[in-house]
């Protein structure tokens, strides 16, 4: 499904192959003009381990049978997995007058509001990316920016398998644990939540400051 807003192009994938999508990222990136609309990618991911650009290998403790993939991101090593929300924010931050830390804030702001609005205390930390709950992360964050343009977004837990986590350390940090939108009492599905944080996202970002 495709919904065009004024400044934004939403596509939702489905499940998707890691590779796949992230190549797609790149050439979608490669291949944008200045009066490309910007899209938010909605999907969920097989079962796969990333490492970023900076990432040590030896935060994956036992990837097992899950695949790990090398990628352009910033921050370390994450899992993805159906039943996690994915939304990639293919965004023009020059045109949008952003830089990359105004952009987080507004990507762990949204998440944050999401939350809240299930009666669910939530919030960042400067020192490491993404959104927690209490000392458990329920979202994680990581982006490139490539001629002014981002590729990757967030990934939120929502109703998955959370076993693989414990088969690395968290986006570098050690007994990080993590949780998900199901065992806070969330009984939406993935796909009215990935509505409600798109439009959290459509309206953070229109305000441009």
């Amino acid at each position: 499904m495709v919904n065009v807003s004024d400044d934004l192009i939403v596509r939702e994938f489905g499940i998707c192959d890691y590779s796949e999508i992230w190549q797609e990222m790149k050439d979608f990136t490669r291949d944008r003009t200045p009066p490309t609309q910007d899209e938010l990618w909605i999907l969920q991911h097989n079962p796969v381990f990333t490492l970023g650009s900076n990432g040590k290998v030896e935060n994956i403790l036992d990837a097992g049978n899950i695949p790990v993939v090398n990628i352009d991101r910033g921050g370390q090593v994450t899992y993805h997995g159906p039943g996690q929300l994915v939304i990639y924010l293919l965004l023009n931050l020059h045109r949008r007058k952003l830089g990359v830390r105004k952009l987080v804030s507004i990507i762990e702001a949204s998440i944050v509001k999401l939350l809240e609005n299930y009666q669910i205390n939530a919030h960042s930390d400067p020192k490491a990316p993404g959104v927690y709950v209490g000392e458990k992360k329920v979202a994680a964050l990581g982006l490139r920016v490539s001629r002014g343009c981002t590729t990757h977004g967030l990934s939120l837990n929502v109703d998955m398998d959370l076993q693989p986590f414990t088969r690395i350390n968290p986006c570098g940090f050690e007994n990080l644990e993590v949780i998900q939108c199901k065992d806070l009492g969330i009984k939406s599905t993935l796909n009215q939540l990935a509505n409600e944080l798109v439009g959290i996202l459509q309206q953070q970002l229109s305000q441009k400051t």
